[in-house]
């Protein structure tokens, strides 16, 4: 992902809506790059805000509790080669929502 690329996301997704629209973001650098900042000054983008989360909150980032899940319960302990863990990533992908789940309370 590069921070054009988010700039064309957020495009995007301001055509699926009139409303305003509040984005949730961690503090990637792309959130915050140039390109993004500029075209959140353009006028329609006006009823897009961006909302950043504080530095360190890995608890409000979901990506995070999912992989903190994936490394420290649902693949084994143990050195894999490169293939081994790209084929265990594949497996907890496949089994998702199936056999492996993640609830957010």
């Amino acid at each position: 992902m590069t921070a054009l690329a988010f700039a064309g996301f957020l495009s995007r997704l301001l055509l699926q809506t009139s409303k305003p629209l509040v984005v949730v973001v961690d503090n990637a650098s792309i959130h915050a790059a140039k390109a993004v900042s500029a075209l959140l000054r353009l006028p329609e983008f006006k009823r897009l805000t961006l909302y950043f989360l504080p530095p360190y909150s890995p608890e409000l980032n979901r990506i995070e509790i999912l992989w903190h899940k994936i490394k420290y319960e649902w693949l084994p302990f143990r050195k894999h080669a490169r293939s081994e863990r790209v084929e265990a990533l594949d497996g907890i992908q496949a089994g998702f929502g199936k056999e492996y789940n993640l609830t957010f309370c």
